[in-house]
């Protein structure tokens, strides 16, 4: 069975190197992936500006046409969320996961100045990019959206609100926002939702 080609788009002080256990099990599962870097500058970089880089990844390595599905952890939800609705990629995708994202803002990020972290001042609860994004989500109805979430998490809190305006929400009994992607319920989870129908 030829798998979709799934897109893992990491978060605040993130790389790549965070979803190595995620993509182990993927590659043993045969799901085609790009794991791209988006250098954030420590949360100085504006959310779309990173939703561009993340495009310029996508078209250079699929181009324009292949569908693909998209799982963002953390800061990486947003930066997928802006790329589905803002530039178009809800057109070629059919599955979105969210895993630990801020998607109605986060109190950790209320203090951050946008003149000197922008990117993280994107995460504010009531960050006029929220609130955009919040305001019409019609993009996303097309889409298979799942969120997951830790309900102890102090890096997106509260943590149940790290949810779509769409689509199925799941606790993880986990107990950190790290453990979103490293404990094994966790991975389980997530890779019954990408190898799902």
């Amino acid at each position: 069975m030829e798998r979709r080609p799934l897109v893992l788009v990491h978060g605040l002080w993130d790389t790549p190197h965070l979803f190595h256990r995620l993509v182990g099990q993927l590659d043993r599962a045969h799901v085609p992936l790009l794991v791209p870097h988006l250098p954030h500058r420590l949360g100085a970089v504006p959310l779309r500006t990173l939703a561009s880089h993340l495009d310029q990844h996508i078209q250079a390595h699929w181009g324009s046409e292949q569908p693909i599905d998209i799982l963002g952890f953390s800061m990486g939800g947003i930066i997928s969320r802006i790329w589905l609705q803002e530039l178009g990629g809800a057109s070629r995708s059919r599955r979105f996961i969210s895993v630990g994202s801020p998607q109605r803002g986060t109190l950790t990020a209320q203090w951050i100045p946008r003149w000197l972290f922008a990117g993280l001042a994107d995460m504010k609860r009531g960050s006029a990019l929220l609130r955009q994004l919040n305001a019409d989500s019609s993009a996303l109805a097309s889409l298979s959206c799942t969120s997951f979430y830790c309900r102890w998490d102090a890096m997106v809190f509260p943590g149940w609100q790290a949810v779509l305006p769409v689509g199925a929400s799941h606790a993880v009994p986990v107990f950190t926002h790290q453990q979103l992607m490293a404990h094994p319920l966790a991975l389980s989870m997530l890779m019954q939702t990408i190898l799902g129908d």
